[in-house]
Order: C-alpha cells, then structure tokens, then sequence
C-alpha cells in the first residue's frame, strides 16, 4: 500500500512544483496546496498505513491489545490540514485584494512596489 501512496506523492509534489513556477498568482497558490497535501500524505505513509485497532485501551487490561494504530501522524495531519486552510484563506484573501488593486495576477506586471532601474546613458 506505500508503494502507490509514495507514487502518488511524488505527482502530486510534480505538479505542485510545475504550478508553483507559473507566473500567475492563482497557479501558485494552487501549487502550494498540492506540496501540502503531498506532504500530509507523506508524513501519513510514514506512519505506516494499516488497518488496526484504534489505539484504545478496553476496560480492565494494563496495554492495547496488537495490532494498534499510530495516533500521533493522524494527529499531525489533522493539525497540519488547519494551519493549510488559514494560510490558504490568507493567501486568497491577499489575492483577491492584490487582482482588485492592480487589475492582475501575472507576477512580471506587479512591479510597481519596484524601483525603476535608471537608464543608462549611451555614448558615441
């Protein structure tokens, strides 16, 4: 079962990183999501994709009968899955203010916080 999860992984870090080198901001933000979630999905291979037990102890036994499942990657992922919907609202918030100010999301036309370089005076 990891084989195709860690397959699944890689395409989904392919296209994250082919989004993120767009020169549109949407693209980017969509990329972002992709190497997130690729990394959620990593971090949950990592601890070993089974099908066992909740790491439950029953009444009047001292340990958790085995097979038990790994508790602390679903906890991270479950965290790591709230951070990356705050940063996506954030970021789309930012988007959509910076499209209405500057009337585009092609990042090579968001230059006007730049300074312009001064010209260079040619001599004959």
């Amino acid at each position: 079962m990891e084989g195709p999860l860690a397959l699944v992984v890689g395409i989904l870090i392919a296209t994250g990183v082919y989004l993120m080198l767009a020169r549109n901001l949407l693209h980017y933000l969509f990329g972002l999501i992709l190497i997130s979630n690729a990394a959620n999905l990593a971090i949950f291979v990592a601890g070993r994709v089974t099908r066992a037990a909740p790491p439950l102890i029953p009444q009047g036994m001292e340990v958790a009968p085995e097979p038990i499942a790994n508790p602390l990657p679903q906890a991270l992922i479950l965290t790591a899955i709230v951070i990356g919907f705050g940063l996506l609202a954030f970021a789309l918030a930012l988007i959509t203010q910076a499209y209405k100010v500057l009337g585009t999301l092609d990042v090579d036309t968001m230059r006007i916080a730049e300074p312009v370089p001064p010209k260079r005076e040619q001599s004959s």
